[in-house]
């Protein structure tokens, strides 16, 4: 029965008169079911299941079975796509007025692990705990080109510290560079005071506040998963040590970036790397924060420059002479 795809049972049986009638006249439905089927001819005229209008036309049409059940198929899956949206708004704002809430409690005990599923809880949390931090503040920021949103973000959270005189210090790709936003960003955390660095790839992204406090990414692949906000010492020695085995190789913004296969440091070593254990071109381009046409053509330089005539000979010639 067509109820069961969102059709009442009075234009479902009105439909099925018709549909054994073809042409035939309001009048001779209004007789069979009543006037008051006159609501359920408007409710198949609105879905376009009747047609020409009853309104305007004394003859009634139904469109076959197929095209009627392909109809309604449609106006339900546009509701619960509304309906998936609505619930996707209402558990980012759950999120938000959770991580409001644990900002804001005063002398209760905090919990060691948290888990913040929404870009935008990650945000709403990372900018609570700013305005409580007191004397550091660290932080990787893979994925190249940031996004305006995440930008502005980021600067309403490091205003109020870095005004403060709380330390900063952020490592970014190489590739920022090459995009004006995110490079201008760089220089307006450097004019306050805070410290810049870059690499040409990062293992995830994070953040460190105080010492005490490291936020990782549930997947380091996607970070707009959420996040994971811990408090256990352990932990956080963990996490503090990765940057700072990171932080000491990095190469302070200003400075040209390495692009010298001699440089272990480099992008194209980087790159070389990457290949080697066994990333997609895909993969390896998102790692490095560059495009997939950026990668493909240094992919082409490193094999000119190595005389390869493939991407096995690449790898061959990089072992040779101890790249990789």
């Amino acid at each position: 029965m067509l109820t069961s795809l969102g059709l009442t049972e009075r234009a479902d049986r009105i439909y099925r008169f018709i549909l054994g009638r073809p042409g035939c006249s309001v009048q001779t439905t209004v007789a069979e079911f009543g006037c008051l089927e006159t609501e359920a001819l408007a409710e198949l005229t609105q879905l376009g299941l009747l047609t020409p209008s009853w309104q305007t036309d004394d003859d009634l049409h139904v469109v076959s079975p197929k095209a009627a059940m392909d109809t309604l198929l449609a106006f339900q899956q546009a509701e619960i796509a509304e309906r998936n949206r609505a619930l996707a708004r209402g558990q980012a704002a759950a999120e938000m007025l959770l991580a409001q809430y644990v900002t804001q409690r005063e002398g209760t005990e905090e919990l060691e692990i948290e888990q913040l599923r929404s870009a935008e809880a990650v945000r709403a949390r990372i900018s609570g705990l700013a305005t409580r931090t007191r004397t550091e503040s660290l932080a990787f920021v893979p994925g190249g080109a940031q996004t305006p949103e995440v930008l502005r973000a980021s600067k309403e959270a490091n205003v109020e510290p870095l005004e403060r005189g709380v330390k900063s210090r952020s490592v970014y790709l190489d590739s920022i560079r090459n995009d004006p936003g995110t490079l201008e960003h760089a220089r307006w955390l450097t004019e306050r005071g805070a410290e810049v660095r870059t690499v040409p790839a990062l293992p995830m992204r994070l953040w460190i506040a105080d010492r005490e406090v490291a936020m990782v990414p549930i997947d380091p692949a996607d970070s707009a998963v959420g996040a994971v906000l811990l408090r256990q010492p352990g932990a956080v020695a963990a996490i503090l040590a990765l940057f700072e085995a990171v932080w000491a190789t990095a190469l302070p913004f200003g400075e040209a970036p390495r692009r010298s296969l001699d440089d272990p440091r480099s992008q194209p070593r980087e790159l070389l790397r990457l290949l080697a254990q066994g990333y997609t071109d895909e993969a390896a381009a998102r790692r490095l924060g560059i495009s997939l046409r950026s990668e493909r053509r240094l992919i082409s330089e490193l094999m000119e420059k190595l005389d390869a005539q493939g991407r096995f000979q690449l790898g061959q010639r990089a072992a040779e002479h101890g790249y990789i």
